[in-house]
């Protein structure tokens, strides 16, 4: 089939590998299906893509809602009729120790690289039979090998690359392949989003590297895809070596935590910490806790957001913004938005828009 026949389904597509996997499949002559959950940025990528001469439809939310599924689906189907293969790549990593992290944080990480990915796989896959099409699985070195102050991360990285085995082996009788992608250390807002600063021990490949690598993957159905092979050979000889390793991984490559406060353009698509169907993260203070240092930074008072909470109103990130600091600057409103993400993965809120939320229920019920 000519590739301007095929459709590709694309999530975290507003930056890094997924816009760059975006632009360069419809350069190729793919219709893309492109989902992020930050609407503008999602828009300049399908304008992007227009301009040159591609096909695009956009689908703005957050992977992890409980509708976003059928909506993704139904949105390329009714768009372009089939859909040839999905391509899971939103994530996002968070700073800090397993065992530092809340039930909060852990569980967002879970949702966000294991379920979601799963969900939008099922929904997909009667019509990826039709195609005798393809699920493609962003992974990353650290499933092999686990690096300090990564939390959550590494185990939902591992899961993933578990379930792209499990799934290859389970569809591979009704003609749907399944590709893991190692993409190695790549060149995207990912670390600072996280918080975490990184080391130059290593280089970073471009995303595009990395898209290219993906669709040469997709046309040759491949199992796995190493996206720079060498970074791949040296997680193997990471993952071989075993408790041999740990002093070098521990004193050379475990990250640090960013000294920056995070704006808010530095916040990463695909990356959102949300939870579905009012996740039970906790009590409220135990919700903001991830993110409790940096309202401290910017002098954003808890109580503020407590007594926003008012079941049923609707909140919209300027204008709370305004309310509370006036003419707030990035470091203000990105530690908003950070708090505003914590309170939706506690399920106090539902997200409407793209920066619009629905209160869910107050702070102290």
């Amino acid at each position: 089939m000519p590739d301007n026949e095929r459709v590709l389904i694309v999530t975290g597509a507003s930056s890094g590998i997924g816009a760059a996997l975006a632009r360069t499949a419809a350069d190729a002559g793919y219709r893309v299906a492109i989902v992020a959950r930050r609407a503008e940025r999602l828009e300049e990528v399908a304008r992007a893509i227009r301009d040159a001469g591609g096909t695009v439809v956009s689908v703005a939310g957050d992977v992890t809602a409980s509708d976003m599924p059928g909506r993704i689906v139904t949105t390329a189907l009714s768009s372009f009729g089939r859909i040839d293969a999905v391509v899971n790549n939103a994530g996002r990593g968070a700073f800090g120790a397993l065992l530092e992290q809340t039930d909060a944080a852990i569980e967002a990480q879970w949702r966000l690289h294991v379920i979601a990915p799963l969900k939008l796989s099922r929904a997909a896959l009667p019509h990826l039979e039709a195609a005798c099409g393809q699920l493609v699985f962003l992974g990353s070195g650290i499933a092999r090998v686990p690096l300090p102050n990564y939390g959550a991360y590494a185990l939902a990285k591992a899961a993933v690359r578990a379930a792209a085995t499990q799934l290859r082996r389970e569809l591979r009788d009704r003609g749907v392949a399944v590709t893991y992608v190692d993409p190695g250390l790549v060149a995207t807002e990912f670390h600072e989003a996280a918080g975490i600063e990184r080391g130059g021990q290593v280089s970073a490949a471009s995303p595009e590297r990395i898209a290219r690598a993906i669709l040469r993957g997709i046309a040759r159905r491949s199992a796995v895809v190493n996206a720079v092979p060498w970074q791949t050979a040296g997680a193997l000889l990471g993952e071989w070596f075993g408790t041999l390793a740990d002093a070098f991984v521990i004193s050379r490559l475990s990250p640090q935590a960013r000294s920056a406060v995070l704006s808010d353009a530095e916040l990463v698509e695909g990356e959102s910490k949300g939870l579905d169907d009012k996740a039970t993260a906790g009590s409220f203070d135990e919700v903001l806790e991830p993110v409790a240092r940096r309202m401290e930074r910017v002098k954003l008072p808890a109580q503020f957001l407590r007594d926003a909470l008012v079941p049923g109103a609707t909140i919209e990130l300027n204008a709370l913004a305004m309310q509370w600091a006036g003419m707030p600057n990035k470091n203000e409103r990105g530690a908003l938005r950070g708090a505003l993400d914590a309170l939706t993965a506690g399920g106090y809120l539902e997200p409407l828009a793209d920066e619009t939320w629905k209160v869910t229920r107050g702070a102290d019920t």
